[in-house]
């Protein structure tokens, strides 16, 4: 690819990022706050604002890609949400999230992760896939970006692990949240993504097999997510899940 610096965002790359922070506003507002959605969407809202100011303070090497792989990552949460709105099938990565958005047995920080585990484990590698169609660039141009986005979602869900976890006295071998958290790695679904990214793009001039990878990608990250949003007993004092 050409030099960063050779690089001017096009018109519409800043009313793209604008337009996707203005939808996931529009639904932090509208959303009741124990709603597994709103839940999810919050944390999602915060890194899309960290990294747009990652973006304009000139952290991403080449900002025309960052903004572009940006948009597009977004751009497939917003389709999910706009197919349960209209009663269409969201993908299969998120439809446990949308099925149990509202159940009193699931935990805040469970929905986060299962959000995080949809949109990081099955949107990204499509985004990336997106991303370089819409560069005409090779995944290997977007490392860097791709890299950067991750470190911040990391940095992200430490902070959620943080705010939403139960205090230090719910902190107990006897939480079966605690093991739940045990099950899930951020780190881990990011080296798949990468992979699954990679593989996608190899194939693209094979549509069906780019498509039967596609689907069992989806079916395995909803798996996952169902997992993580296993209704869960009181906590260990009997004060019932917490909530937001």
């Amino acid at each position: 690819m050409p030099h960063p610096e050779q690089f001017v965002p096009p018109l519409g790359a800043s009313v793209g990022v604008n337009r996707v922070l203005s939808r996931m506003r529009a639904l932090d507002a509208a959303l009741p706050p124990g709603d597994g959605i709103a839940v999810f969407n919050r944390v999602y809202l915060a890194v899309t604002e960290e990294a747009d100011r990652h973006i304009g303070t000139g952290r991403f090497s080449d900002r025309r890609a960052a903004v572009t792989l940006d948009v597009r990552f977004a751009e497939r949460y917003l389709s999910a949400v706009d197919a349960a709105t209209a009663d269409r099938r969201p993908p299969a990565c998120w439809r446990p999230l949308f099925q149990l958005r509202r159940h009193p047995g699931v935990r805040p920080l469970q929905f986060a992760l299962a959000g995080v585990n949809a949109h990081v484990g099955h949107d990204l590698a499509l985004a990336v896939v997106d991303a370089c169609r819409s560069l005409g660039c090779e995944p290997a141009d977007l490392e860097d970006e791709f890299d950067r986005v991750g470190d911040l979602l990391v940095a992200l869900e430490e902070r959620v692990r943080e705010d939403l976890v139960p205090g230090p006295d719910l902190l107990r071998i006897a939480d079966p949240l605690i093991h739940l958290l045990g099950s899930w790695s951020l780190e881990r679904a990011r080296e798949a993504t990468w992979s699954a990214a990679r593989a996608l793009w190899a194939l693209r001039r094979l549509p069906d097999l780019a498509g039967e990878f596609t689907d069992r990608l989806d079916a395995a990250v909803g798996f996952a997510g169902r997992m993580l949003l296993t209704p869960l007993p009181d906590r260990p004092d009997g004060a019932g899940p917490p909530r937001t």
